[in-house]
């Protein structure tokens, strides 16, 4: 019974190694967003059974592809150690509710719709990029915050000098941090410095310092910082499969050290062996 059950785990163990079945698992991951995303168009309740059948061959896969990735562990408790599998786990399980149901028929659709995130957890790639965002966003906090202070300096300013222009953009402190954060998405902000320029006409060194400093600076501090974590995950990610080329040199000298060592014994041995009669 054991000597069975151990075949089919290491059967369940090549099919989840498998590069074709992790593309089709891609693939049914793909086609259920589209389903989800087919049922938002009133020309499609013609076929409504027949999305409702792809809906339920998809989590009836979701749920067999799910029992063969935990099956395929050799203990259970491994299965929990990765957060990727509990993730896919809970949106597999959460496909399970109903769509029928007046009462969770919203959920259960929405639900659904977060199907399409299990892409993430099957493409390495995609993984790598989102641990980079989240390690990434508590340095971004301290750069945030930082152009907060700045847009309101700038929103002070601006509502003190221009709020006889246009109250409706500099009428107080919150209108003004909108209306900088307008000018800092280059949406239109021309147009509100030509207006304050006519009544202030050196009122663009205003504008073209808060835009320096949103646009150029700080936008750049955070590229460079996802940049540095990107890269950081990268390199960590490679180190996990094994690619990593300094890795590689290590192990490459430890052989050499050792290579050298082997021909220095056998070099005193041959020499011991010379001296004697």
């Amino acid at each position: 019974m054991d000597n069975g059950f151990a075949q089919l785990q290491a059967r369940f163990l090549r099919l989840r190694s498998n590069k074709l079945f992790e593309g089709f698992v891609i693939s049914v991951i793909v086609l259920s967003a589209l389903v989800v995303g087919a049922k938002t168009y009133d020309t499609t309740s013609r076929f409504e059974y027949l999305l409702s059948l792809l809906d339920t061959a998809v989590t009836l896969f979701f749920l067999a592809e799910i029992t063969i990735r935990m099956a395929a562990e050799p203990r259970l408790r491994d299965f929990f150690k990765s957060g990727w599998n509990v993730f896919d786990l809970i949106i597999v399980l959460a496909s399970i509710i109903p769509v029928d149901s007046t009462d969770t028929v919203l959920i259960a659709r929405l639900l659904r719709v977060f199907r399409a995130l299990r892409l993430i957890s099957m493409i390495p790639e995609l993984r790598v990029l989102l641990n980079a965002l989240v390690v990434s966003i508590p340095r971004m906090g301290y750069v945030a915050l930082l152009m907060f202070i700045i847009f309101y300096i700038y929103a002070a300013i601006g509502s003190f000098v221009f709020e006889g222009v246009d109250e409706f953009l500099w009428g107080n402190i919150s209108l003004a941090m909108l209306t900088l954060f307008r000018i800092a998405t280059f949406e239109d902000w021309t147009d509100v410095m030509y207006d304050t320029m006519e009544l202030y006409p050196y009122s663009w060194i205003y504008y073209v310092t808060f835009i320096f400093l949103t646009a150029f600076i700080f936008l750049n501090m955070m590229i460079g910082i996802v940049l540095e974590v990107m890269q950081s995950e990268s390199e960590k990610y490679k180190a996990e499969q094994g690619d990593d080329p300094q890795l590689d040199n290590r192990a490459l000298r430890q052989e050499l050290v050792q290579l050298r060592a082997q021909l220095d014994r056998v070099e005193t041995l041959l020499r011991n062996t010379n001296k004697s009669p």
